[in-house]
């Protein structure tokens, strides 16, 4: 990831930021970022635009720092507009004024902002294919996959059930590739997950601690659960004489499960390649 910061970003950026923040604290923003130097001098204007321009000139990956400096105000909750009822005016909150024209920018540059710091330019990690990610051990990138799962919970539910089965799907494929073990014949979630769990050590009886088997025991439970899902209520398959009712919070359950699924076989995994 080392495409530049468009300059419209840093003239939002350095319009913006300076009616914000203070000395101290746009300096601390930076520095947080791992910008490159010391804080330039001149006004807070002037400092922005430098330091930016220095991140293009200097840093490996300008990309990476700018989510950084921006993570604090892309990821406000959306706050309400406050009404001036003695001056019959609305006053919009600055930082959300603020996120709102960062959001348009970086749309005009064609970049994406992600949840946790990463913007994304169509060829950086996240958009990556999920088994060049799995293949690289990029966590924070998958996060960014079940992130674009969430995208469809609201709009399309039965999709984003779908995503959630079927990024677990290309791990357990990919783990079976590489650890050359014998691909299943039907290689469903179940049957899949089957191969992987037998080849790590997942059984509960191998286990002395009561309260690990329990967690266990329901981890691979919920994994059957989460292809039955996908068979019975996703858009992968035709629907059956029953209809099920997906609400988004059926499909958020089913991603937050697969994500924390996902992240403990890839730990498990490099554990066992460490030892």
């Amino acid at each position: 990831m080392n495409k530049k910061i468009p300059a419209p970003i840093i003239s939002v950026l350095s319009d913006h930021l300076p009616n914000l923040e203070s000395h101290p604290r746009i300096d601390s923003l930076f520095m947080h970022a791992d910008a490159p130097g010391e804080p330039p001098e001149g006004s807070k204007p002037v400092k922005v635009q430098d330091w930016v321009r220095r991140i293009n000139n200097e840093a490996e990956q300008p990309l990476k720092v700018l989510g950084l400096i921006i993570e604090c105000y892309m990821e406000l909750p959306d706050l309400e507009e406050v009404a001036q009822f003695m001056f019959r005016s609305v006053r919009t909150d600055p930082k959300k004024e603020f996120k709102n024209k960062l959001e348009a920018v970086l749309t005009r540059c064609n970049l994406t902002y992600i949840s946790g710091g990463v913007i994304s330019d169509g060829s950086s990690a996240p958009s990556r294919s999920l088994g060049d990610l799995i293949k690289g051990r990029d966590n924070p990138a998958i996060d960014a996959e079940f992130n674009r799962a969430l995208a469809n919970v609201n709009s399309e539910p039965r999709e984003a059930v779908s995503a959630a089965c079927n990024i677990l799907e290309s791990l357990f494929k990919i783990y079976i590739s590489e650890e050359s073990l014998n691909m299943p014949q039907k290689q469903d979630l179940q049957n899949l997950w089957k191969v992987v769990r037998h080849h790590l050590g997942f059984d509960p009886k191998l286990l002395q601690d009561d309260d690990l088997k329990k967690i266990l025991t329901g981890v691979l439970s919920v994994v059957d659960g989460i292809g039955a899902f996908r068979t019975h209520a996703s858009s992968a398959h035709g629907e059956g004489a029953k209809i099920y009712n997906i609400k988004p919070r059926h499909a958020r359950l089913a991603i937050h499960s697969s994500h924390t699924i996902a992240l403990f076989v890839l730990e498990t995994w490099d554990e066992r390649k460490n030892k």
